[in-house]
């Protein structure tokens, strides 16, 4: 008789354990019943019947999903390779199960084609300077296309645009000369006001009687510094009474 009770209070402990399923928080299962969807369990403990149910687990985490290089000839016929990353994460575990064969490589593939066909639509210069409004763009797309699978792309980033050498080569040279540019308009900028500033300054000397010749005066320390220096300045012409007239000398 102990024979036949041991090996029915072992199948009995197995057919329990079988029954019980410990589902994480981050985790869900759904359950087939006879092939029918039972629906979504979980967290904690889940009891289903051996034989009889089947379960899928699922994770609602974010997954992070890398895009892979994609060859992309842009609207100004430049050739480039672009990848990228994906944000997402399963939010409805029935239909990432019903609707879909595989929904991690059915979403793999339509990031792909989207990123494709988003950059493709834009020029070099976007792809290089508006890629905020590329990452909105494809994620409005793969959320839009994804929803029906039960999963929520919460972003999208565009993380290198390879460019040719030759190109990259002459970006390099336009962005030189638009910085000799700059620096040339602003050194001309720079003389212009100081034309200005000595005019202004000339005309308010010119207004003053003895004017020049003050500020000359002020500049002499300065060049007196400097070694070797020979100075010769004019006599104002308000000081030319000062200087012995021709008829003075002869008389002397």
């Amino acid at each position: 008789m102990e024979h036949i009770i041991i090996p029915i209070i072992i199948l009995v402990l197995m057919f329990l354990m079988s029954s019980i399923k410990v589902v994480r928080e981050y985790e869900r299962i759904v359950v087939f019943r006879l092939g029918r969807l039972i629906g979504e369990k979980g967290p904690g403990l889940v009891l289903v019947i051996p034989l009889i149910d089947r379960t899928v687990k699922i994770s609602m985490r974010v997954v992070t999903m890398d895009v892979p290089s994609q060859e992309v000839i842009t609207r100004d016929n430049v050739t480039t390779n672009v990848n990228a990353v994906v944000y997402y994460r399963v939010v409805d575990p029935n239909k990432a199960i019903v609707n879909v064969e595989d929904y991690r490589f059915a979403t793999a593939q339509l990031a792909q084609t989207t990123l494709r066909s988003v950059t493709g639509q834009a020029e070099l210069d976007e792809l290089l300077s508006e890629r905020e409004k590329l990452n909105q763009l494809i994620q409005k797309i793969l959320d839009e296309a994804t929803d029906p699978w039960g999963i929520k792309v919460t972003a999208v980033e565009i993380k290198d645009v390879g460019i040719p050498e030759l190109l990259q080569k002459a970006i390099s040279r336009q962005a030189t000369a638009e910085r000799e540019r700059r620096a040339i308009v602003v050194q001309a900028e720079g003389e212009k006001e100081a034309a200005e500033k000595l005019a202004e300054a000339a005309q308010i000397l010119n207004s003053q009687e003895g004017g020049f010749y003050v500020r000359l005066l002020r500049s002499i320390p300065e060049v007196v510094s400097q070694p070797g220096s020979v100075i010769a300045f004019p006599l104002p012409m308000e000081l030319r009474h000062l200087l012995p007239q021709s008829g003075d000398e002869h008389g002397e």
